[in-house]
């Protein structure tokens, strides 16, 4: 394979369960050594389509390739590809050194080599205090670390990665998605990451891709296709409010929101609640169209009591076009907890 060679080539692949379309002539390429994030809402395909390269669901039509080589016809074993879920599923009755040797042993490696890659690993993700422990006796960052190692173990030429820090405490992802990337990057591993969450995709990858019903909408590198949202829907997943304008629709980020209690030239909006999150205070709103806005001020928020109108002004946003309707809205509580509510 050259250089200018991708090292997975994924060209209209599509996939269903029974007569629902789950994957739409999804194309795509990662590079050798690249980290490439797959972002998109739950049930939008992203891990239908991890399973697919993996070679665990067959693809209703389309080709992936391999350093070339079309995987049509070879097993998940036989692949190449690493596949590891949201849940680490290691072997109970073996400790973390036995789980991370597993590979190299099924491998046939010799004993010496099988010590080599294992304290490699151990090394790597900072687990050797803990190769005599069973998994029962860790935590669940350290059980993710040690389902990482045993999945780089195999020495994989690809990594798919499905929701990994789903189930992670808060204050442990950051550290996670650190360590994850900086052992891929160490091991030169090229990685699909899928997930759900924004700031994990934005932080990760090298180059980003939304998916939205089982349909590739963008690609690129993550500041741009944050900057620079190409549909209502994809300005709404990532973060900003989309609003109305003079000039058409336009997407603003809701720290670049200014809300006034006095009218005069601002759009009206409705308040539906306002609360302090940390040193700033959201304000959710509804603007006379049905579109839920949110704002992130610095000042009280004990002006914004719900059902107030209030007015807001940007100074920085987004052009959308004349599409600012189109796709779904999120979907909103049955019983919202109004904040600041009286």
């Amino acid at each position: 394979m050259s250089s200018s060679e991708p090292l997975l080539s994924v060209e209209r692949l599509s996939a269903a369960w029974g007569p629902t379309d789950v994957l739409r002539s999804v194309s795509l390429e990662v590079a050798d050594r690249e980290y490439f994030v797959l972002l998109g809402p739950n049930g939008s395909g992203k891990t239908t389509l991890l399973r697919c390269l993996a070679g665990l669901e067959r693809p209703r039509g389309g080709r992936i390739a391999l350093a070339g080589e079309d995987l049509a016809d070879r097993p998940p074993h036989r692949r190449g590809i690493g596949l590891m879920f949201q849940e680490p599923a290691l072997f109970a009755h073996r400790s973390v050194y036995e789980n991370i040797a597993y590979a190299p042993l099924i491998q046939r490696l010799s004993r010496s080599a099988v010590d080599t890659v294992v304290g490699q690993m151990l090394d790597l993700l900072r687990l050797a205090p803990l190769a005599d422990r069973r998994p029962e006796a860790l935590s669940g960052g350290e059980r993710q670390r040690v389902a990482l190692a045993r999945t780089l173990a195999a020495r994989p030429r690809l990594v798919l990665l499905d929701e990994p820090f789903a189930s992670i405490d808060p204050e442990l992802k950051q550290e996670l998605r650190t360590d994850f990337r900086r052992a891929l990057t160490a091991l030169g591993t090229a990685a699909i990451h899928v997930t759900h969450d924004r700031e994990e995709g934005l932080y990760l990858a090298d180059r980003l891709g939304l998916l939205f019903d089982g349909t590739l909408a963008t690609v690129g590198p993550p500041r741009e296709v944050y900057e620079h949202p190409t549909s209502a829907r994809a300005a709404r997943f990532l973060g900003y409010n989309v609003v109305a304008a003079p000039t058409g629709w336009v997407a603003v980020e809701p720290r670049d929101l200014l809300l006034s209690t006095e009218p005069g030239g601002g759009v009206p909006m409705v308040v539906e609640g306002a609360g302090p999150v940390g040193r700033e205070n959201v304000v959710v709103l509804r603007t006379h169209a049905g579109e839920r806005v949110e704002a992130r001020l610095a000042g009280s928020e004990r002006e914004f009591l719900p059902g107030r109108t209030v007015y807001a002004r940007w100074e920085r946003s987004v052009p959308l076009g004349s599409g600012g309707l189109e796709g779904s809205h999120p979907k909103e509580p049955k019983n919202p907890r109004f904040f600041g509510a009286p």
